[in-house]
This record gives C-alpha cells, structure tokens and sequence, in this order.
C-alpha cells in the first residue's frame, strides 16, 4: 500500500503531534524512536517468551503432550519423572544458552545507544537554504545518546567519529570539497546488500520550510524508493537535479569531509532486526515419520492385547464377573495410550540440543583454525552461520565471481590504446611533481606525445579519465589520496594524474583538475551514473572557454553501438582490446562529442521533466541519457591489470580432484575470462571450449527431440572421456536469448557434437509435460552439468542468482557461492552456502554471507578438511544416536510380549529419566566433536576421498534403517539372552527375579552400545577416553544413589529398586551373562569390520597415487588465439551506483589492524597453507 514518510528539520512542534498521551503516562508515537533493540527478553518476559519458543519444537511439544498423559492414572506407565526430568534439564540448558546470548545482545544494544551525538538546538526551524552555509553557527548545542535521537533533530557527525545513524546530511564543510550549496546524502542499511549514496543537486529557489517526504507504491520500500522535499505552500516536488541513491551500512565513519550536519529521517534501524533460526537437518517429517511408527507399534500392542484378553476369558470363564466392569475395547484403548506413553523415550528428545552444541563447536574449530588466518590483514576465517557445516562436506557446485574473488582487485593501469595507437611499459621515469610511485607505466612515445599537448585525442583521453568519474578527493600530509568507488575507478585516475591530468576537487557543480600544470575549473551540467544495465557513465561539462563537451567510458560493446557512422581507428581499437584480453588484462573503452547549446538547452528541458517524476524515474533518466550519449567519437582504450591471488591455481585443481564443478560467473569480457580460467588451472589446453554456435546446435537437438522420448543410445564410457575434456563459455546476452527465445530457428547439430545431443534428450513423460520455458532451462543445465568447467562472462548481478537458482532446481544438487562484492549477494544469498572474501570492494559480501574468508585459496581447507570432518561428525552422531536408543529402548516391546501385552516397562525410571542425558550421551557427543577418519594434511593430499559426502553414502535412509535394524538386533540380543539364561535359576529357589532381569538387561545394553561406539571410533584423543569412560562411572554413581535403602525410604514410589543393583551384580553368573551378551553384540561389528579392510584394499594414501603437482608458473599468457566476431568488454559490474560507501563507509565489522609491524610473509605460498606457488619471472 502507498505511504508517505514526512520528516523536518528542528521543527519540534511539527513532530510534536505525533506523540499523544493516551493513557496516564503512555505516549503513542507514530515514528519509533532511534533505540535499537536486538536483544529478545527482559526480566519479566525471558520465562514465557523462552518456554513459548522452545515449545514451538515439534519434540519438546510431543513430550509435553505426552507428560500431560502420564497424569491420568489409568494409562500412566512411567514414573513421572521419567520423561519430565530429561524434558527439563533440555529446557534449562536450552533456555540458559539463550538467556546468555540475550545478556550479550543487551550489553551491546547499551553500548551503541549510549553513544553521544551532537544536537543543534535552534530557536527557528531550518526554513532556508541559506541557512546551510553558516549551519555551524546555528543555534546552540547539547549531546544525547543516540538513542533520545528523534527525526528531525540537526546532528552533526564529525570525521572519523563512528555513528549509527540514517541522515539526511544537510552540508559538509570541507577545506578539499568545498561545496557551497547544501549536499543531501540517503544512509540506510545495507539490507539489500548493495551500496549507494544520495548527493542530490538543489535550486536556490528551495528555501522555504525545509523538510522531507518518502512516497512508495506496491514495491518494497527499500528496493523502490522515490525521494522528495515537502516545501511548506508548495507542492511535493521531487529533488532538482542528478540523484545518486545510496543503502548504506548503519555503522558509519565519515571519511572524506571533516563534519557533516543533517537529521535522520527513519528512525528505525531495519539492519539489526534480520536474524535466522537454525535449520535442522531433520526436520518436522522426520519426527512424523517416528511419530506414526509408534502409533503402528501401539496400535498393535493394543490389538495383541485385546486377543490376549478375548483367549483368556474363554478359557477362564470363572473370573466373567471380574471383566464384566470393562470391555475389551476399553481396556485396550487404554493399553494403547500405555504403550504410546512407554514407547515414547524412542523419540530422540535430545537430539535438538546436541545438534546445535555440535554445530557451534564445529564453526568454533574453523573460527580458530590457524591455517586460515591472513595476518596482513589480521582477519581469520569466520562461521556466520553455524547449521551448515555439514553441508559444506556435499558440495558440488561452486559458483565464484573473479574480479576479487580468484583475483586480488587490486588494479593497475597496465596498457591503453590512444587514437588507434597501443602504449605500454617502458623503463623511464614521470617529470610529474602529483605522480603516484606504485604505478608502473612507463613509454617514452606515451610521455612524449603528452608533454608537447599537440594531439587533440590524446589531450582528450587523459582529460576524460580525470574528469568522468564519481571518485573523491582529499589532501593529507600534502599528498592528494582519492577514495573511489570500484578499483577500477581509482586506477584510472591515478594514471591520469600520473601523466599531469590531475583530478583536484569537486564541489555539487564544478570538478577541478590540473592539466599540465595548468588549473581549470569545469562546470558539471549532468552526470549519467554507471549501473549494470546501462554499462557506461558519462559527465556533461562546460569547459573554461565555455565549450559543452560530453565524456563518456564503459563497456566496449555499449560505446561501439554509440559511435558516429565512419568512425577512425575503430578496427585498430579493436584489435588493441584483443590483444589486452589475451594478456588477460580488464578493457574499457573511452569516447566523447562535443554537444551544441540549443542542443543542451532543449535536452535538458527533458532532463528536467525526467528528474521530478515520481513515478518510473529510473526508466525515463535513462531514455534521457540514451538521447545524450550517441554519435561519440571513439577516443581509445585502457587495459587494467588484476593479478592471481596467491594459490588459486592450486586450490581449483584440488577442488576438482574432489569431483567438484567449479562454474566462474564474471562480468569481464569472455576472451579474458577464458585465459583467467587457463592461468587458474580451470581450463586446460586438452579442453575443448563449447560456444554459442555448438551450444545452440547441441540443444536445438534436445528440443526436437520432445516429441521423441527414446532414451539416449550412447554408450557411458565413451561420454565419461569426452566430459572430462568439456567446457562451456556463455555470455549473458547469450543467456537471455537462450532461455527467453520463442522458438526461432537455431543452427542444426553438428555431426560432431551428436553424441551429447542424444545423451540430452529427454527421459520421461515428466519432460514431455513440461512448458517450453522449462525445456529449455533443463536442457542448458543438462549440458552444463556435463562439462568439467563453465565460464559465463557479461553477466549482471540477476543472471549470477539466476544460473544458481537453475543449477539447484534440476540438479537438485547442494551449491556454493563464493564473492567479495556487492554484485555477488544476489548469488551468494540465492547458494545453499554463501561465502564472502573480505576485499577490496567492502563488506557487503561477508555481511550477507554464512563464512568469511580472507584469501579464495582458504576454500580448499574450508571444504577439504572442515566440511568432511563436519559431515563425517554429523553422519556419525546421527547413526549411532539411533543405534543407542533403539538398541536399549526396543527392548520395552520384546517385554509387552512375556508381560500380557500390559504396558508394564521393563526397566527402572531412572535408567530410562538419565540414559539419554547422562549414561550414553557424552561417548556419542565427543564423536560428533572430535571424530576424524584422516588428518587434515591427508584430507588435502588425497581429494578424491570428498566424494563420499557429495554421494551422502555416511547417512542417508539406507544407513538410518542399517543403523535401525542394527539397534533392533541388539536389544534382541539383550532380551533373548538374559532371558534363556534365567530360564533355570529363576524361581523359588533361583537367585534372579524380575528387578535383577532388568538390571542385566539394562547393563548389557549400555555395555554394547558404549563398546560399539567405542569401535567406531578412529580418532581417540584424551577427552574421547574420558567421555567413553565417563558413561560407565555415571551409570554406576547414579545407580547407587537411586538404588539405596535410604532414598527407598524416603520416597518409595520414586525409588522403587533398592540394593537391585548391587545384589544383580555382585553375581558371578549375571556377569558372565553380560559379558557373553556384549560378546554377542560385537562379534558381528568386529567380523563386518575385518571383513571390508580385506576387500578394501590398501589404505588411501596408498592406493591414490600422489596428487600435489608442482604448479608451473602462473604467468598469464595467451591462450585464447581465436577472433571474436562479436566485441564484449570488462567494464566491472562491482563498480557501483554514485560515490559508493566514499562519505559513510561501514567500519565497525572489520577486523582491528594489529599492532606492531607484521612479520615479513613470503608470498610464495598461499597464506597459511602448505600449497606452493612459482612466482612469475
């Protein structure tokens, strides 16, 4: 529904309506005020709201359900403290854990709203511009606490101060940017995970009552925001002028100007409220599943009951008037609910809570683990989510971004190609007093057409990448340092200023650079921003000598389709872009016209008309600049170098061996995707690379196909060659047409590719069934699959989610995505996993991620070692969880057959109250911590072993009804045992009766069940032997505080089994019955065990060869030696709307810079890895 957000500035009794007193001392707000409030409880409300979530809990709701049943003495066969007090101990431990987390998310909530911001209090509102200019001098001062802030106080931030604040920052005196008319600037959370800011430019006719007004219809708010100023006797008009719209991270430090004054508008911050549950890997159907087995089992208890009944009284017709008071029936619906009641302690109670301490556990093992620690920029690797590191051990899939994710986006200016001709480096040295010692870019050809400034084209090339740009500037110790939007942005400023175009300051409408040494001042008319659709920016300026001149750069496929008809050096410009893009350096193409006045004067009319539509503004400033940006004349090209990081190509070629498919989603251009993807070690030179053509031809066959549902004739050995020597390079624009075509006629299958043409025609009447748009993206996620490496280059943002989204829809496979920027949240929030580099481009990536890494070559280590421990951990517990408890509680139902079908429980309350908690916990939790079949420096030698975790052979339905049956054999063991051995001294005269037949059994089951899992164990450490050990002391300690005369005495219907256990085991016969009980159970175990080491072989460091190959150098070299018939370019996307986080940057989530120099690292290897990489000559 639409809505209007109204805010003005130090105008108290305009907000003063909206509080309302309402009842005695209640105030009613229509704004909330600016606390923030993470935390979820206070004194009075942690125990219901505690008890209200954990009882949301399937499991914690059965049990309530069923204690509630114990309480009708009819059906009552259990203690009541038998389900009630391990339901409680959970509760306590579950609600003590929240209790602190609350603590911890309360002292924080104090900490940030106790900071101190400056308050302006004025006697008269905010009613001029003019006003603005001399704001510092307006009215006095108080400080509060950031959270008495209220909207439309006037705060001022200084530099450098951290504040969590959403403003409108009204001015920003600065001696480097002096901007003499008001600046305004959006700051809101960066929900969205993408980074922008709002400099909207105001007319001096604005100065009445200064205030501001949010309007939004059916989309989301902060995907659809129309910003505009309410004017008192005025209408609401939106902002005059260009609009740089900026989400920002609440957490800001100002950065490029010294103070800023402006006042919040939305009050509540949305940033701190997002949080996620736990997502449980067994979930609701699961505890269903068991639910309805017990009613099964129940249900037929009741039956064999009721026959049991019927056969007795025919046979005993004497006792009719004894069972004359109840049917059968009645008695046994009443047994029903017994045995739904005894067969209860089936359900796994604890199971929730110990998933989520061996969950925790887990991410702290890869929080601490050092070899993924990056000390330059003191940041270790850090589990953001901590129910997925299981999953981390099936991954299949892994989507990546290059720029900053294999590369180290730190870019250098590396070539250009100016008027057709091409510079590079030489060995000679700057005469420029600004230049930058870092660059390396040297031709003395370059510098000498420079310096004499007699080419027109070169004078306008270097003035354009000084001029059209969003980058800021400010002046330290002397020395001019910008702060730009993208790496790519800074790069090429800094080579304008290093050949003598120097890009000085901006105000709101001039930018002035120094030229030759010589200042000029030019007046900004318009800028166009970049955005990923539009793929280029362009400034509008008026030169000192009054000439209107229009520069524009961006992608090389936009500008060539924008050039004036005959355009020089074209084709030489676009041999220079190949030869860029084989050296694998990232392209972009320059332009510029110059523009007549009564062609500026009637395009900005519409200009105008287009920037105060509050409806569809976007959309109509971009038809309004297409207008603008044609007939260009093509000026040149840069070529920007982004080098490897450090042990990239080893980690890939690891990930591969562990039958991972790595897919590279970039918005470079494809010729230099593909060399990347050779000098990583993606691709080889043995590959052959599918393109448009063959894919087109390739899939034309599967769509004709539809009508045909033969199954593929090919044989599987001859396809498994050819897949392994199979990639696949799209583009975006080839995307699009793919999976929004309508039908229209593609190339025919090539004789050569019309062995995959057969293997992907469909497979059933579920094919067939499907809409064509379905068709076709099954088809191209068939083929993709099939080959070993996917490139897609030119893909914006959307097409990144996109392709993972399809990838998980037909494959039905479990994805990653791993990115560093703001153009990677779509897909790593689309990915079952995201992973987020902390880079050059920020933090948006991290934020909205589950781990964060320092360094890409640390994935290796995250999936290798972490993630199949994790799911050898998790698998593992699970397993043996359900062995435990159905080896020990199967046997209640082995008893109801000796019992008449009563209902009558077997063993002693306590036993069933503590055996999950206390008596087999801690042998099965120390399995799902410490448990590892192989170290970690094995995990990495030998990848191929990964694949058990992507084919979940370690736990999936077969193993759950193994481990089930396992469980089932055991407890027969148990009973049957016991049974057949008392059969001759039970009686009279015996010494064993029914307690000391429960005390055996009891025994017997937690020795098997401790011995089993004692077996199972690959890894002992000190504190596996004392959580083995552990069991078997708690089970007697407790079993002699629970079994003594004096508690019988105190209480004898709790403690019901006095001296049972002591006089059952000091027997000499009954243990020996246990010993040959534990016996049994183990032999079978000890015998399947011996039985797969001789069929399996040698050990796996021994029957894999090794597989650590000595890297060659990583020298990027040319490998893509065809043409392109069509031109794509490397404009970054992660380059980014506006100034970026440039004036409120989020800080507060990076790591402290340690203190003290950093010892000296040596850059051959990959950080904190054994991985070595060959530096290039």
């Amino acid at each position: 529904s639409d809505f209007t957000w109204e805010v003005k500035a130090n105008d108290r009794a305009y907000h003063r309506q909206f509080k309302k007193k309402v009842f005695l001392c209640w105030n009613r707000r229509k704004y909330a005020d600016n606390a923030i409030k993470t935390s979820k409880y206070n004194i009075l409300t942690f125990l219901p709201l505690n008890l209200y979530e954990q009882f949301h809990r399937t499991a914690n709701l059965y049990f309530l359900f069923v204690i509630l049943l114990q309480t009708i003495p009819e059906i009552a066969t259990l203690p009541w403290f038998a389900l009630l007090l391990p339901l409680g101990c959970l509760l306590i431990i579950r609600g003590a854990r929240d209790l602190m987390d609350d603590i911890a998310r309360h002292r924080s909530d104090r900490m940030i709203n106790g900071r101190s911001c400056e308050i302006l209090l004025g006697k008269r509102t905010l009613g001029s511009f003019s006003h603005l200019r001399n704001i510092s001098t307006y009215g006095g001062r108080r400080r509060k606490k950031l959270s008495d802030k209220e909207g439309g106080h006037l705060v001022k931030v200084p530099k450098g101060k951290l504040q969590l604040l959403e403003l409108r920052t009204l001015c920003k005196p600065c001696r480097a940017i002096n901007m003499p008319r008001p600046a305004g600037m959006v700051a809101i959370p960066s929900v969205l995970g993408q980074t922008h800011e709002l400099f909207p430019s105001l007319s001096s006719k604005q100065s009445r009552t200064l205030g501001i007004s949010f309007q939004n219809t059916k989309h989301s708010f902060l995907e659809h925001l129309v910003d505009s100023f309410r004017l008192s006797r005025m209408p609401v008009v939106p902002l005059i002028g260009h609009l740089w719209v900026s989400f920002l991270d609440s957490f800001g430090l100002l950065q490029t100007v010294e103070n800023a004054y402006g006042f919040p508008f939305l009050e509540s911050l949305t940033l701190l409220k997002n949080s996620c549950g736990l997502s449980f890997r067994l979930g609701f159907l699961f505890f269903i599943k068991i639910f309805l087995m017990l009613v099964v089992i129940s249900f037929c208890m009741a039956v064999a009951y009721g026959f049991l009944v019927v056969d007795f009284q025919s046979k005993h017709s004497y006792l009719s008037a004894f069972y004359s008071k109840s049917s059968v029936a009645n008695e046994a619906f009443l047994i029903f609910w017994g045995f739904m009641i005894l067969l209860s302690i089936i359900v796994p109670m604890s199971l929730y809570i110990t998933f989520e301490f061996i969950y925790l556990v887990n991410s702290c093992f890869i929080n601490w683990d050092l070899e993924m620690y990056y000390p330059p920029r003191n940041m270790p690797a850090n589990a953001r989510s901590t129910s997925l590191n299981d999953q981390l051990g099936q991954i299949e899939y892994i989507f990546s971004d290059k720029t900053g994710t294999l590369t180290q986006n730190i870019m250098t200016f590396k070539k250009c190609c100016i008027n057709g001709l091409t510079y590079g480096p030489l060995k000679h040295g700057f005469w420029n007093k600004y230049a930058d010692g870092n660059m390396v870019f040297y031709d003395s050809k370059l510098l000498t057409a420079i310096r004499n400034d007699e080419d027109e084209v070169v004078r306008e090339f270097w003035r354009l990448l000084a001029l059209c740009h969003t980058v800021m500037v400010e002046e330290k110790d002397g020395q001019l340092v910008y702060q730009a939007a993208s790496p790519d942005e800074e790069a090429l400023v800094t080579a304008a200023r290093n050949f003598g175009y120097v890009f000085l300051s901006r105000t709101q409408d001039t930018i002035t650079t120094n030229e030759l040494g010589v200042e000029r001042t030019y007046q900004l008319l318009a800028m166009m921003d970049f955005n990923s659709v539009r793929k280029r920016m362009s400034v509008l300026l008026r030169d000192p000598e009054g000439t209107i001149r229009l520069y524009t750069k961006g992608a090389d496929t936009v500008i060539f389709e924008r050039l004036r008809p005959g355009c020089p050096n074209e084709l030489a410009t676009e041999k220079a872009l190949d030869t860029f893009a084989e050296e694998t350096l990232r392209t972009l193409c320059l332009a510029s016209k110059e523009v007549e006045e009564e062609v500026y004067q009637e395009w900005n009319k519409r200009h105008h008309e287009a920037s105060v539509q509050l409806q569809n503004r976007a959309q109509a400033m971009d038809k309004v600049y297409e207008e603008m940006e044609k007939d260009l004349r093509l000026l040149g090209a840069t070529a920007i170098e982004d080098k490897l990081q450090d042990g990239v190509p080893d980690t890939i070629h690891l990930l591969k061996k562990g039958n991972i498919k790595v897919w590279v989603l970039t918005g470079d251009k494809q010729e230099t995707a593909v060399n990347i993807g050779f000098a990583c070690r993606l691709l080889s030179d043995d590959m052959e690379i599918l393109e448009e053509k063959e894919i087109y031809g390739m899939l034309e066959a599967y769509w004709e196909s539809n009508n045909n549902l033969r199954d593929a004739q090919d044989s599987g050995p001859r396809f498994q060659r050819q897949q392994s020597k199979m990639a696949l390079v799209v583009t975006g624009d080839f995307l699009d047409k793919l999976l929004l075509r309508t039908g229209e006629e593609q190339p025919q299958t090539t004789r050569k590719h019309s062995w995959l043409a057969r293997l992907l025609r469909p497979r059933g009447v579920q094919s067939a069934r499907e809409d064509p748009a379905s068709r076709r993206e099954r088809a191209f996620v068939d083929l993709a699959s099939q080959c070993q490496a996917v490139i897609c280059c030119r893909v914006t943002p959307k097409q990144k989610a996109l392709i993972v989204q399809l990838v998980k829809k037909y494959q039905r496979v479990i994805t990653l995505a791993i990115g560093d920027g703001a153009n990677d949240v779509n897909m790593i929030k689309t990915a079952d996993i995201g992973v987020g580099i902390s880079g050059q481009e920020g933090m948006q990536a991290v934020q909205c991620s589950d781990y964060a890494l320092a360094q890409f070559c640390y994935l290796q280590r995250l999936l290798l070692v972490h993630g199949r421990w994790s799911y050898l951990r998790i698998s593992k517990f699970l397993r043996y969880f359900f062995y435990k408890t159905f080896a020990s509680m199967m046997v209640q139902i082995w008893f109801a057959f000796y019992s008449g079908f009563s209902a009558q429980p077997l063993y002693e309350g306590w036993f069933l109250a503590l055996y999950n908690i206390f008596y087999t916990a801690y042998p099965v939790l120390s399995m799902g911590l410490l448990e590892q079949d192989m170290s970690a420096k094995k995990c990495l030698e030998f990848p191929e072993l990964y694949s058990v975790g992507q084919k979940d052979q370690l736990f999936n339905y077969w193993v759950f009804f193994v481990a089930l049956a396992h469980g089932t054999a055991t407890s027969l063991v148990n009973f049957y045992v016991a049974l057949w051995a008392f059969d001759d001294i039970a009686g009279p005269g015996g010494i064993c009766d029914y307690q000391s037949f429960a005390i055996t059994v009891a025994t017997s089951a937690l020795l098997s069940v401790i011995a089993e899992i004692a077996m199972q164990i690959k890894f002992w450490t000190i504190l596996s032997i004392v959580a083995v050990s552990s069991s078997v002391v708690l089970y007697c300690l407790m079993s002699f505080l629970t079994q003594n005369f004096t508690a019988f005495r105190v209480a004898p219907t709790i403690f019901r089994f006095p001296y049972a256990n002591q006089n059952a085991l000091t027997e000499p016969y009954i243990l020996l019955v246990v010993l040959l009980t534990v016996v049994i159970n183990t032999m079978p175990s000890l015998a399947v065990r011996l039985l797969c080491h001789i069929t399996a072989g040698p050990e796996p460091g021994k029957s894999y060869q090794d597989t650590r190959v000595k890297v060659s150098t990583v020298e990027l070299k040319g490998h893509f030696q065809r043409n392109s018939v069509r031109r794509r370019s490397s404009y970054a996307f992660s380059h980014k709307e506006g100034y970026a986080d440039l004036i409120v940057r989020g800080a507060s989530i990076c790591g402290k810079t340690p203190r003290g120099p950093h010892p000296k690292q040596d850059t051959s290897l990959c950080p904190r890895t054994n991985i070595k990489v060959k530096e290039s000559p």
